[in-house]
Parts: structure tokens; sequence; C-alpha cells
């Protein structure tokens, strides 16, 4: 079996030069200050650096690229000619507009012409653009729009569904609320019957 890869493509997001771990320590206290209690109170000392650690890691997708995820992928498919779809994909993120969290699946599916990927990188790419600020659309987007760019496939296709923190605990309160999107192209946004198996094997 004959495996590919090549260097790392250029990430596609723009990264704009970070304050200090200090600096952002001084900000949570700030918005401590602002909520209306005093970051000096015992139970509130260490939360600045407890915040800071956990963005860390909640943001830790922009420290990678998505599309260096699938350089390296398998060439000799030995005649597959079909979907391949990695569904229930558990996520984390968070929304640009209020910082609090999305929670939700997705659903990722590519039909290969001559690449194959390992499926554990779809899961590693949804997860890279969950740990970032971003809407739900334009995370289903940049999903298809990697795989489109890097593998060359004869089609993608995404579905998200989550619910999001800033209509369920805030605003019009509805907990029960889930939002989903979908994006298709190539074979899927073309051929109904192929979109219809990828809707179809998501619900079974």
């Amino acid at each position: 079996m004959k495996i590919s890869g090549s260097k790392a493509l250029i990430q596609d997001v723009s990264t704009p030069k970070r304050p200090s771990i200090e600096e952002a320590k001084r900000a949570v206290e700030t918005l401590i200050l602002w909520a209306g209690d005093d970051p000096a109170r015992e139970g509130l000392l260490d939360t600045p650096d407890r915040v800071v650690k956990a963005y860390q890691e909640f943001f830790a997708g922009y420290d990678k690229d998505p599309a260096a995820e699938l350089l390296k992928t398998f060439e000799d498919i030995e005649g597959f000619d079909d979907m391949v779809l990695v569904k229930n994909i558990d996520f984390v993120s968070h929304c640009e507009h209020h910082m609090v969290p999305i929670v939700g699946k997705a659903h990722v599916a590519y039909w290969p012409n001559e690449k194959v990927v390992g499926i554990s990188k779809l899961a590693r790419i949804v997860d890279i653009y969950a740990r970032r600020l971003i809407s739900q659309e334009n995370m289903t987007r940049n999903i298809v729009e990697v795989i489109d760019r890097t593998l060359g496939p004869k089609g993608a296709a995404v579905m998200i569904d989550a619910n999001h923190q800033c209509m369920s605990i805030r605003g019009v309160n509805k907990a029960a609320s889930s939002t989903v999107t979908s994006m298709f192209s190539g074979i899927f946004k073309e051929d109904r019957d192929v979109q219809r198996r990828f809707l179809d094997s998501i619900k079974s």
C-alpha cells in the first residue's frame, strides 16, 4: 500500500500577535471585577490561572493546521468506490458571538477519488475547527472545504447537530433546542441518491 505525504499546508487562519499569559490573567481579573466580585478573594485567587489554562485547551485549534492532518494518505484503494462516513463525532466548541459552549455531534463523509485518509483524521479536523471561536455554519463549510482542497475526492458531506448555550442558558433560554447545518460538494451535491444515502446512514 502506497503512502503519500508532503509538507504541511499553510494554516488557513491568520493568528494575530497574542498577549502574554500574564496579560491574559489580568484580563480575567478585570472580568471578575466587572462581574462584581473580588479577584483577591480566597476562592478566586487561582481563578485567572485556571481560566487561562482552560482557554489553552478550549482553543488549541488555533495552533493546528487541519489540512496537515489529511496529508498522509493511502493511494492504493484497491477498487473501492463508495462513500466513507464517520458519524457521531462528539465535539465541544465555543460560540464566536458569546464565547459560551456549543456541544454537538458531527457526521463527516467523503467519496475517495485517488486518496484515502485514516478515518481518525476526519475526527481530528472536526476537533481542530471546534477548538476555535467559530460559528456552526463556518465550521460546517470549513470541514467540507479542507477535505475537498486536500484530498481532491469525488465529493464531501458534513452535517452538524449542536446545542448552543448562547441560546439554551441565556437569551431565549430554550434548553432543548438544537441547530442543524449541512453542506455537500461534488457527488453528494449533484447526485440526490448519494445525498439521501448519506442522510439515511446518519439516521440508522
